[in-house]
């Protein structure tokens, strides 16, 4: 056997050898629990964040997801989103709320019970489920009756499929009832009661799941733990989505690049802007979004653009204010969402982007009017002094410099003289005092 084929069989051999020999890696299905921690408001990055866990989970063969929740509640819509993920899971999902002194608030109320497995901490709290605005106000009358009955049919469902206390949560939602955990367990809101994750772990060995089709008995005996971090792209969306933050990216957007249009050149601004947009439009994506606000806003802009173009005494400028403000107002207002934005915020941020567009306007205006600085045209109305007579052309000076020029009529060396027009590099002038 020749040496070349001796040292293909060695390589063979060493490679099946590390196949072998190598240690199982963090992705192998050995037995494992996923968990995640949700200590925020219910909002597009935490429901991205939680998906993607149950999809990893999925992949990586987890014997469950276990989600530590800590929440005052949040977004309807994203609610409703985490709350079908969960469900739909195809493997069981357990929320405990923990640690102590944690409550599953609001939205946080259906999260919990619409997991397989719904436990608490002592000294939690859940319940206040009643929806509220953005700003914890009450929801318009109109809207919040609609809002209240959909979302009692919501955790009635839920209660169904998961065999919970209905008429609770009825309460929790209609009247903002909440419970202690003691409380919680003994109306069979949740599952039971642990003091911290070892005993929730304890408990849990042997419990068996029963779905409609699906059925599993958890073992959770010395297995091993593995938590999943939100990635830096979660935290962003996170932080962007709140209807505050989008609204104020919105505005600084729209700001920097009316700057950027109306003075070219000036680079940052419009550097500024088109990433603010971006972002801006990166969480309205994904928030409730009422169009005819964001219409109202750019027909704004387009109306401090016009301000430039047009003499129009400042009513661009008035209506382009009174879009600005409706457009802010009616951004975050749809039937199926309950957020706004706090006044205490978009008055001030509509006054302060109101006077930015209206002072780059009038600055813009004002630069266009203004005489040139530089340039052959900035010589007109300029004054000099003949330095060869004109009849009808002659030398002037002019700024320090000698100028040819030419007249309408005679006029002797030493006289004052205006320039009147500039062409070919020939001054056109008249005589001081014929206007």
């Amino acid at each position: 056997m020749s040496k070349k084929a001796w040292i293909h069989i060695v390589i063979l051999l060493v490679s099946f050898a590390t196949l072998f020999l190598q240690k199982p890696t963090a992705t192998c299905f050995a037995a494992h629990i996923n968990v995640i921690r949700i200590n925020d408001t219910i909002n597009p990055g935490v429901q991205d964040y939680l998906e993607n866990a149950i999809e990893k989970s999925r992949k990586d063969g987890a014997e469950f997801l276990l989600i530590l929740l800590d929440t005052p509640g949040g977004l309807m819509t994203s609610m409703r989103k985490m709350v079908q993920a969960i469900m739909s899971a195809p493997f069981p999902v357990v929320v405990y709320v923990y640690p102590p002194g944690a409550q599953a608030a609001s939205a946080g109320v259906l999260i919990t019970v619409a997991a397989d497995v719904a436990a608490m901490a002592p000294g939690t709290n859940i319940g206040a489920a009643h929806p509220v605005t953005a700003t914890g106000g009450n929801v318009p009358e109109a809207m919040n009756e609609k809002i209240v009955n959909d979302m009692v049919a919501l955790a009635k469902s839920i209660a169904e499929e998961r065999f919970r206390n209905a008429e609770w949560l009825e309460k929790a939602i209609r009247k903002s009832v909440s419970a202690t955990a003691t409380e919680a367990y003994k109306l069979n809101v949740v599952d039971l009661i642990a003091a911290d994750v070892q005993e929730l772990l304890e408990k849990l060995d042997g419990w068996e799941i029963e779905r409609k089709g699906y059925r599993k008995v958890l073992h959770t005996k010395n297995i091993e733990l593995r938590e999943i971090r939100p990635s830096i792209g979660h935290k962003i969306l996170k932080t962007i989505s709140n209807p505050t933050i989008a609204y104020i990216l919105l505005m600084i957007g729209l700001a920097g690049l009316y700057f950027e249009l109306s003075q070219p050149g000036v680079v940052l601004p419009g550097i500024i802007g088109a990433i603010s947009l971006v972002l801006a439009f990166y969480a309205l994506q994904t928030l409730p979004v009422n169009y005819a606000g964001i219409l109202f806003l750019i027909l704004a802009v387009l109306c401090f653009i016009l301000e430039i173009k047009v003499t129009s005494y400042g009513m661009l400028s008035v209506a382009g204010t009174t879009c600005l403000v409706l457009g802010s107002i009616m951004l975050f207002r749809t039937p199926e969402s309950t957020q706004s934005i706090a006044y205490s915020v978009l008055v001030p941020v509509a006054a302060v982007t109101a006077i930015f567009f209206a002072s780059v306007a009038t600055l813009a205006y004002r630069a266009q009017r203004m005489k040139p600085k530089i340039g052959m045209e900035a010589l007109v109305g300029e004054e000099g002094t003949v330095v060869e007579a004109l009849d009808p052309e002659g030398k002037v000076f002019v700024n320090g410099e000698l100028w040819n020029a030419v007249a309408p009529e005679s006029i002797p060396e030493g006289s004052k003289v205006r320039v009147v027009g500039v062409k070919n590099l020939k001054l056109h002038v008249e005589k001081i005092g014929v206007r």
